[in-house]
Order: structure tokens, then sequence, then C-alpha cells
């Protein structure tokens, strides 16, 4: 085998058109259809896995996970039959389980694809002409039904089941809504079609009985046990407003249709529009499903196109698993991601998909090539866009759409410059931080092929069938390679850039020395159309794939050695800079790895990778990554490994580059940015410490105010207090009698019902012992009946055997008879055969002799055919001396043409001058008109701005005042709870400290400073906002004024456009007169274009603040409940502390009464000196002593509790002072239900 390996690293790329092509496998784990099979990503990790599907697959066609998200299903199509495959994803990679086959369907591939609610059962429906629904019993591959679905005129769209039932299908298509139940080993329909019918789309089942419908009139149809309950119809709105002439022609692409429809536990989702997914959630009525939210497709940001993103139709929705994030994939190969609010107050009524890795490209790949001092790779598309990624990282770097298609691109050894070329020209490219920019245009027109040289001083372009060699310092036509007579295909430089090679359709490859501009080697084989090239490390081996099915290896102007590629055709080549490692590139998709040198059998390793034929391939400078690029619009970066599995390592470890280029503007205006800000942050920080002071003082005088009131309000707790004591003693009383009287009924109602069991449990008894005599004698009587049944059946059997013995003998007499029969026949066979031999024999005897006969007649007809050739050629002679005489008159008439020809080019420049100026101007109109669009659209978008804006403005004044009556509530709160600690503390002499609401109360200050810086920041945007929307609405005006003029002007001169004369007159007045104006214009566009870039920076910058805000939110809800948690602890122990003062306060009155109470008894004893010891120990006062005893203990012990309380407060006190409050959100305290509590 061949020791060279790869494995996938990363995958970019989505296979459109593939039912249920994106969908979830865990929470972060989305699974997509991409090349030739699947592909997983970890949207927080940010890693790639590649799910390689059957040998020979030309893509997947369906997908579906069940509902566990333990298998998946996958349809593919392939050379041989199409199957269906079952991956288990349990535990570890998938795991092919079964691929299920049925002989009863015909070989064709599964359309939709479904699992059944418990997984056990897979639905499958296929495609035209017949059109069939089969359902499968998957884990024994057995076919359970299949039934033909009629009227299926555009093919099924859907297959589901039931989310509750097994055995109930639905499949919707073009022209027919049908529900299947599956029973008695067949598929019956349940449900009989009503009205027109419609194309449906797609469908949802909302619950058992509902199930939603999508058309491609832009309606939902709510069916309802099969019958149709209600429509809905979206609402249709366009992203991009007015049409242009480019997209006037796809209006109809962008009619409204329902693409995709998802349920999930609030209502359903489903692409409305081009572009839009709404949100539909269940109302109060729960028949009725309300819209609640729009989300729309992204705008590009890198774009210099104004591309239209939102014609994009959405073929896909999945949610997942706990509903947190949404991902859905379009027509034009891109996946999107949303993730949902988590609760209602942060849901917005429009919000936005951001992409799920990176912009993809969306057509097929032409160009793809990487540098050497940074570890990128550029591709262009026919999607007219150029990305940079990085390998490495496995991120895209960056990324711009033009005009026009980008047919080849070429990366400058430093990574800083590329080369692009387009079909009218050849660009020079500056890479930039964030953009590229045009720095040089060559007139290459449709370059399919360019490249740097090794050493970035020179490169080359293909122009047609010549190579020309540009300095990359100067721009400088230095030489130009001629000799190529076919279509140059690849052009590839040498280590030291002294020679270059190319290969052409016309099956030539060539060896050019640079110094001298002449070919060195040439090697041509006319039968192969060569595709790629690729060079040896030392420059002597060249490597050439075409259409001949072969890997040829060239040296010397000759083939030295071919592979064959086993009914493939080669489509690229590369090779590893050490030279010992060789990747193809095939026209299914597949990469092959071998090593050189090359192998003469099949001693390669063969990966499956893109769906398309690969179109670029190429080997990093460290030898470690192969990227390849193919039709199918997908990227794949591969990691190389040796044999054993082992990254290969090179001698000298190489350092990556990281300088970028940035434009001087773009640094300027960043510095001015952060001037502004700092200004801005000083004038705060001034306003702040002002408001701050006040806020000291205004707080100060609150707090005197709120003490005296406290202190009334604790006198006329104390004596609520007492009376309630009262009440509790003679409740206690009355509690003690009725707990006597039902102690004693329920001993009564206990003796009476171990009576009543008793008496049961004899009865029973008794019961029991006649069953089982019963159940005895019943079983002799079966056994009796058992023994005769065996007896007869023994009779029985032998009568069968008898009888059938005498059918097996008449049987054996006709098989004896028969065999008679056919020997007889074979015999008259053989005969027959022997006399038609004999026929055929005569039959080729006669038509020998009748074509010899001909023969001879042909051979005497040639002669005389050979007389008339010469008669005929004396004819000829003649004619051709007729010919020059003719040849010599035409001459003289293409010297009359030329001087013809002379005068009407004179004039046909006179005409191309007078049509450029027109179209100049005319250019010049559309591009005013284009800026004053834009300005309006600006300005629609300030004043959404604006309206934004005050609605915030408007509810932070109204967060505001909540928190000022918060701060009222808390500050009474705190002298309601902070007078008796206050008391106990002085008696105590405990040192005063600040406590839990004094701390909270100085945050809410800090909280609401902050809320005011806010509201400060956000009404200077709004003064700059109406500022800009004033310039810009004077601008469009006198814009609109000069165009207006200019029309005028405009007009009057085509009236002369039959007399050129008046009309270059004509034309220069408005030139003299228009030009200042313009040039005038042409300045402001600049200023527009910086304030444009301003702008784009200040909305990224917002951007991520928005982003910031959002963690804070999240941040903010933790904590929040963090703090609900301890303030409940801090209520629940402050009410401990006032029922422990309570009963401080009851012991502290029953110490007197006992102090009392011993004084009396001393003076009795003093009194009653004679009275017996017995009288002495059952006397009150005793008891009373004991009393005393006891209730200083529970004092104790009181005590002890309110200190281990009082330190547990603390504690948690300093660990709220160490975590942050965000934005002021406090929870809010009940006082209402504190108050009741020291009521009662």
């Amino acid at each position: 085998m061949a020791s060279v390996e790869a494995q996938p690293a990363a995958v970019f790329g989505c296979r459109p058109g593939v039912s249920g092509g994106v969908c979830f496998l865990q929470e972060r784990l989305v699974l997509h259809a991409a090349g030739a099979a699947l592909a997983q990503f970890h949207t927080e990790q940010r890693w790639h896995e590649f799910i390689p599907g059957r040998e020979k697959s030309r893509g997947v066609r369906a997908l579906a996970v069940s509902r566990s998200r333990r298998y998946l299903a996958v349809s593919e199509t392939a050379e041989e039959e199409p199957a269906l495959t079952v991956y288990e994803l349990s535990s570890g990679p998938p795991r092919r389980r079964r691929t299920l086959t049925a002989a009863e369907l015909p070989a064709r591939e599964a359309l939709a694809l479904a699992f059944s609610p418990d997984g056990r059962h897979l639905a499958a429906a296929t495609g035209p002409p017949e059109a069939r629904l089969a359902l499968w019993l998957w884990e024994k591959q057995r076919l359970l039904a299949a039934v033909r679905l009629e009227a299926a005129s555009g093919g099924v769209c859907q297959v589901s089941f039931s989310p509750q039932d097994n055995t109930q299908i639905c499949v919707t298509g073009n022209g027919f809504f049908k529900l299947f139940k599956y029973s008695e080993g067949t598929l019956k329909q349940t449900n009989l079609q009503k009205g027109e019918p419609q194309n449906y789309l797609c469908h949802a089942w909302l619950s058992e009985e509902e199930i939603i419908c999508g058309t491609a009139t832009g309606k939902l149809f709510l069916f309802e046990t099969g019958e149709l309950y209600t429509f809905l119809a979206c609402s249709y709105s366009d992203v991009s407003g007015e049409p242009t002439s480019e997209d006037s022609g796809s209006l109809q692409d962008s009619l409204p249709q329902i693409s995709a429809v998802v349920a999930y536990s609030k209502g359903f989702a489903c692409s409305s529009s081009p572009g839009v997914v709404l949100l539909f959630e269940k109302t109060n009525n729960k028949e009725v499903y309300k819209e609640s939210q729009e989300i729309w497709l992204p705008q590009d940001l890198f774009t210099t196109v104004p591309k239209l993103l939102g014609r994009q139709d959405i073929t896909c929705i999945c949610f997942s698993p706990s509903e947190e994030a949404m991902v859905v994939s379009t027509t034009k190969n891109q996946l999107y991601m949303f993730t949902m609010p988590s609760t209602d107050y942060l849901k917005e009524e429009s919000s936005h998909f951001e992409y799920l890795h990176f912009p993809l490209h969306s057509a097929s790949i032409t160009g793809l090539d990487v540098c050497i001092r940074r570890p990128i790779v550029a591709t262009c598309s026919l999607d007219k866009s150029v990305r940079v990624w990085n390998y490495k990282t496995n991120t895209l770097e960056l990324y711009k759409e033009f005009w026009e298609e980008a047919y080849t691109v070429a990366l400058h050894p430093t990574g800083l410059f590329c080369l692009v070329g387009f079909s009218d020209k050849l660009r020079f490219i500056s890479v930039l931080y964030e953009d590229m920019h045009v720095f040089k245009d060559f007139p290459v027109r449709e370059c399919r092929e360019c490249s740097f040289s090794n050493g970035g001083h020179l490169f080359a372009a293909v122009n047609g069938n010549v190579i020309q060699i540009y300095s990359c310092t100067t721009f400088e036509n230095t030489n130009n390679l001629k000799g190529h007579s076919g279509k140059i295909c690849a052009v590839k430089w040498s280590a030291d850039d002294s020679k270059c090679f190319s290969c052409d359709t016309h099956g030539a490859v060539y060896e050019w020395n640079l110094s001298t501009g002449k070919r060195e080697m040439e090697c041509v084989l006319t039968s192969c159309i060569y595709s790629s090239i690729a060079l040896h490390s030392d420059s002597k081996v060249v490597f050439a794939v075409g259409s001949d099915q072969t890997l040829k290896e060239i040296s010397e102007s000759s083939v030295q050695h071919e592979v064959p590629a086993f009914d493939v055709v080669y489509t690229a080549v590369a090779v590893s800079h050490s030279g010992d490692m060789v990747f193809v590139g095939t026209s299914l998709g597949t990469v092959r790895a071998m090593k050189y040198p090359l192998p003469l059998c099949r001693d390669f390793n063969e990966y499956q990778a893109h769906s398309g034929a690969v179109t670029k391939m190429s080997v990093s400078n460290d030898d470690l990554f192969l990227l390849t690029a193919s039709e199918d619009g997908s990227i794949f970066f591969w990691k190389v490994y040796s044999k054993k599995g082992k990254i290969l390592k090179r001698e000298k470890e190489f350092e990556y580059a990281e300088e970028v280029l940035i434009m001087k503007s773009d640094i300027e205006e960043k510095n001015r940015a952060i001037l502004d800000l700092q200004i801005r942050v000083s004038e705060l920080q001034t306003e702040n410490d002002y408001q701050l002071r006040l806020k000291d003082i205004s707080c100060h005088e609150k707090i005197k105010e709120l003490e005296e009131t406290f202190t009334q309000e604790l006198e006329s707790l104390k004596n609520k207090h007492q009376i309630l004591q009262a009440e509790k003693d003679n409740q206690e009383m009355q509690h003690q009698l009725q707990l006597s009287e039902l102690m004693n009924k329920h001993a009564k109602e206990m003796r009476d019902l171990e009576s009543d069991s008793n008496q049961k449990l004899l009865m029973e008894n008794e019961k029991y012992q006649e069953l089982q005599v019963n159940s005895q004698r019943m079983q002799e009587e079966y056994e009796k009946q058992l023994h005769n049944l065996q007896e007869s059946k023994n009779r029985a059997l032998e009568e069968l055997t008898d009888y059938y013995e005498e059918k097996l003998n008449e049987k054996s007499l006709l098989l004896e008879e028969a065999e008679e029969d056919m020997r007889q026949q074979l015999q008259a066979h053989e005969e027959i055969k022997k006399q038609i031999e004999e026929d055929e024999d005569r039959e080729i005897q006669d038509i020998k002799i009748k074509y010899e006969r001909q023969l001879v007649q042909e051979k005497e007809s040639n002669l005389q055919l050979k007389g008339e050739i010469g008669v005929m050629n004396k004819r000829l002679n003649s004619l051709q001396k007729e010919l020059k005489e003719r040849n010599s008159d035409i001459e003289d008439m293409k010297l009359e043409q030329q001087n013809l020809e002379g005068v009407i080019k004179s004039l046909e420049k006179d005409i191309s001058m007078l049509n450029t100026n027109i179209e100049k101007r005319t250019n010049t109109i559309q591009e005013k008109e284009k800026h004053i669009y834009d300005l309006k659209k600006k300005n629609q978008e300030l004043e959404k701005f604006k309206f934004v804006l005050d609605h915030r403005i408007e509810q932070f004044r109204k967060q505001i005042e909540s928190r000022e009556n918060d701060i009222k509530i808390m500050k009474e709160q705190i002298h309601e709870f902070a007078r008796p600690l206050l008391i106990w503390r002085k008696r105590k002499r405990i040192p005063l400290r600040k406590t839990y609401m004094e701390r909270e109360l100085e945050q809410l200050h800090k909280e609401n400073t902050q809320l005011k810086l806010n509201i400060t920041q956000l009404q200077q945007k709004l003064k700059a906002t109406d500022k800009e929307l004033h310039k810009e609405r004077q601008k469009k005006q006198n814009m609109e004024a000069l165009i207006k003029r200019f029309k005028m002007d405009l007009h009057n001169c085509v009236g002369f456009i039959q007399d050129y004369k008046k009309l270059k007159v004509g034309i220069r007045e408005l030139y003299t007169k228009y030009v200042q104006q313009l040039e005038m214009v042409e300045m402001e566009e600049v200023d527009t274009d910086l304030q444009q870039e301003y702008m784009r920076q200040r909305e990224y910058l917002e951007r991520n603040l928005a982003a910031l805000k959002k963690k804070v939110v999240k941040d903010q809800e933790i904590h929040q409940a963090a703090y609900t948690h301890i303030m409940q602890e801090n209520v629940s122990l402050i009410k401990e502390i006032n029922d422990l003062r309570q009963e401080l306060t009851v012991a502290h009155t029953q110490v007197h009464d006992l102090q009392s109470a011993l004084r009396l008894t001393k003076k009795k004893q003093a009194i009653q000196d004679t009275a017996p010891s017995s009288e002495m120990l059952s006397s009150p006062a005793v008891l009373r002593l004991n009393v005393q005893k006891e209730n200083e203990k529970i004092i104790e012990m009181q005590l002890l509790e309110i200190q281990h309380l009082r330190e547990q407060i603390q504690e948690k006190g300093q660990g709220l002072e160490a975590q942050p409050l965000l934005h002021g959100m406090l929870p809010k305290l009940n006082l209402e239900r504190s108050r009741k509590a020291h009521q009662h």
C-alpha cells in the first residue's frame, strides 16, 4: 500500500437541493451535506469532521435523523443502483449499520426520508417517472409495504411520520397532499383531496391531528385530520426595494413561496419570501397562530457589488434539541444560524441571521493558490468573488465580490499581493488587513491562468496562446513566450525562476528559458488534452494529467512513465515540495495520494471528497496540508500523514510572517476616532463627579428623615406585640383541650376496627379452603380430557400418512411417463438440426459464386473511371489558368476597397468619439441616480434609528422613575430593620459597621449615574444623526436640481443628432458648462466615501458593543438569580431575629414574675417552718424555680444562635461586595409581606 495518507481537516461547502440537508446531531453539533457526502461542524469549538459515503458516490440526495438523535439515514446517488444507508451516532464516529435495497422497487434514488417516532421504521419517497412511497423495518432490512403515488407530476417534496403514531405517514408534492395508514401489511390512504390541487413544497406536524403545509403561491394551509381547516397568507416584504435592470429578468424567481416549514414547542417557523424566516406562535386562543418575529438573512460586509442576498431561497430549517439555536440552508450554498431569544423581553420584531461558519462559494471554483510567507490560500469562483482562507486556523480572512466572474487567482510569495483574471482585464490587487485594493490593471482579456515566480519579482499571465512575463516592480512586459497552438491550461515556475513550464489543450508540454525566451524541451501528444501539470522539486521532472486517463511523468522531452487512472479522468495534479508525494484529483471528485517514484500497479490511497470534478489543488509550503477545490463550489483542507499516521515533519521548522498591509487613510481615521473618544471620556468624568456630590447631599438629608420615622414605628410595633402575646396564651389553652378530646375518640375507633378485621379474616379463610377443593376436582377432569385428545390425535396422524403415501406412488408413475416423452422430443430435435445445417451450407456456396461475379464487374468499371479521370485533369489545368487571371482582378479591386475603407474609418472614428462622449454622460447620470437612491436609503435608516433612540430614551426614563421608587421603599425598609439592631449593639457595646442595605444603597447610586451617562451618550448620537440627515437632504436636493438641468440641456442637444457638427458643438458646450460642477461633485463623492468608511467602522464597533451587551445581560441574569436567593435568605434571617426578639421579651417578663414568686415563697418558708417535707415538694414555688433555670438556659441558647446568624449575614454581605452589580438590577423587596410577618 501507498505510504501517504490524507485526512480532511476542514470542509467549506454546502450541497444544495438535499431534502433535510441541515440537522442538529447534538446541541452544538450541526450536520450538513458537503461535497460527495456529509460534514459535521461544532458551533462552539469550531472543528470540522467529514463523513465519507459509499464508493463511487455522486452525492447525497436526502437526509433524516431520528428523534433520539441516535440514527442517521442517507440517500445517495451512485454509478451502481442507489441505496439507503443507516448510520449509528450513539458513540464515537458514525458507524454504518444497514444498507437498504429492495427488488420490489425500481432502481432509483430516494428524494425524501423520515424516521418514525420510535426510530424503528424508515419511510422513503422516490422520484418520477414512477413516484413510490416505501416503508422499511430497517433493522431487519425488511420492506413492509410500498405504494405508488399517483398525480405526482412534479415529484415528491417531503415525507414525514406523525409525532405520536408510528403507522401514520404524510406525503406532499406538486398537486397532492396524502395521508397513509399502515395496517395489515399495506399502506392505505386515509384522506380525500378536495378543492384545487396546490403545489405543496413542504409540511410539518403541529400535533397528532394538525399539519401545516406551505405552497408555491406563498400560502400556509392548516389541515386537521386530513381535511382543510383554514389557510394563512404570509406577508411578503421585499428586501431590495425597486428592482434594478439586472434583476428585472429574475422577478419570477423572487415571488413569495413557502419553501420550508418546521414545528417547535411554541408554534412553527417558515420561510415566506426569499431571505426571510417568520416565527408563528400560538395565541391565547389555541387554534390561532400569530406572527411573532421576522428573521432576515444578513447583508455582505466586504462586497463592492450591491448583491441582494435576500434573493436566495431558504430550503431547509432546523432547531437545536433545546430550541436555543436555528440553522438554515439556502439555494446559494450558504448556511446561517440564529440564536433564539431566551425571553420575550429580549425578542425583537425583526432580527438577522449570522453565518454558521463563513460565506461560502456558490459556483464552480476556477482558481486556487498558496503563498510561502503566510499560511493562507486564495480562491476565486464564477460567483464573482475572491476569498482568502487561513488553512492553519480554518478561517476566512478576506472576502470580496466584483462585477465580473473571476477566472484565475495567484498569490504573491509574501501573501501581500494577488493577481486576479477577469473577462476584460488582469488586476494586480493589494491584500489589505480588511479589504482588497486594486493597484494596477493589465490589458489581458479572459486570462485563465497566471502565476507569480518563487522569488516574487516576476509573474506570468496567459493571453490567448501567448504567455506574457511581467515585472512586479516596474509592471513592464519583459518577455512574450509564443509557440502554443492550443489553449494554455497551466503555467509553472522552476525553483530558481530561470525556467517556465506550460501545457495546452493540443497535447503540448513546453519548457521555456526566460533569458532567451525560447523552448528548451517539448513533448507533444495530439491525442491528449492536458488539464494540469506539476513540477518535481528539482524542476527536471514534469507530471501531467489530461483526457487520456493517465498520469504522465515527463523528462528530457519524452514520457518516462505512465500511471493508469482505472476508468476515471485525472483533472488536477500537485507534488509536495520534498518531491516524494504526488496527489491527483479526478473527474468524480475523489483525491488520490501516492508515493514517488510512481507505482506500477494500483498502489495509492483514494479518498471521497467533492461531488464535482476537482478543478485545482495545491500543497502548502511545509508539506503538511493539501488544498483542493471543485466544480461543486466546495474547498477541502487535508492534513498529510505518513504511513503510521504520523504528521510529516520538515528538517527546519518554518516561521510564518505576521505583518499585514493597511491604507494610510484608515490609520488616520482610527486615530481621529480615538482622540474624539478620549475627549468625550474626560468630559463625562467631570460631569459624573459633580452629579455624585449632589446625590450624596440629598441622600444624607433623606436618611435623617427616615431615622425619625423609624423610631416612631418601633414604638407602635412594641404595643402591638404585647397584645398579640396575650392572645397567643389563650389560643394555646384551647388547643390542649381539643387535643385531649381527639385522643379519646381515636382510641375508641381503633378498638372497633380491630374487632371487624378479625371477623373478616375468618370468613376469607373458609372461602379459601372451599376454592382449593374445587380446583383439585377440576384438575382431575382436565387430565382425563387431555388423555382422550392424545389418543384421537395419534389415530388421525396414521390415517393421513397412509393417504399421502398412496398419492406419492401415483406421482412417481406420472414422472416416469414424462421422462420418456422428453427423450423422444430430443431425438426429433437433433434430426431437424442436421437438416438446417445442410441447407445453410448450400446457401453459402451460392452467395460466394454471386459475389465473385460482382468483383469481376467492379474491376472493369474501375478501368473506365481511370480514363475519365485523365480527361478531368486536363480540364482542371485550364480552370487554374482562368483562376490566376481572376485573382489579379481581385487584387486590383482590393486596392480600391482599401482606399474606400480608409475614408470609412475616418468617418467611424468621428462617430465613435461622439458615442463615447454620450456614453460618458449617460454613465455619470446613472452614477448620480444611484448616489441619490443610496442617500434616500440612508435617510430612511437614520429616521428609523432616531425612532428607536426616542423609544429607548422613554424606556430609560421609566426605569429611572421605577428605580427612584425602589430606593425610597428600600430606605424605609433599612430603617425598619436597622433600628432594633442598633439598640442591641449599643447595649452589647458592639462597634457599628455598614449594613448590607447601606452597601446596596451605594451600589444603586452608582447604577443611577451609569444610566444617566447612557442617556447623554444616546442624546449625543441623536444630535449627530440629525446633523447628518440635514446634510444628506441638502446634498440630495442639489444633485436633483443639477440632474434636471443636465437632462434639459441633453434633451436639447439630442435634437441635433442628424447633424453631427451641431451635435459636436452642443456636447462641447455641455462639457464646458458642467465640467467644474462635476469636479466639485467628485470631490464631494470622495468625502462621502470617507464618511461611508467612517460609518462602516462605526457600525462595526456598535455591533461589537451590542454583542458585549448581550453577554452582560446573560451575566446579569445569573447575578440577579444569586441576589434574589441571598435576599430571600436575608429576609428569612431577619424574620428569625424578630421572632427571637419576641421570645427574649417574653423570657424577660417570665424571669421578672419568677423573681417575685421566689420572694413570696421565702417569706412563706419563714412562717411555715413546721410544715412536712412532702408538702414542700409539691408547692408551686419549687416548680417556678425549676422553670426559671430552664428559661435562663433558653435565653443563653438563643443569644448564641443570634450571634451565629449575624456572622453568616456578614460573610454573605462580604461575598456580595466582591460580585459587581450589572446595570443596577437589584431584586425588589416585597415590603408588604415583611410588614404582615411582623404583625403576625
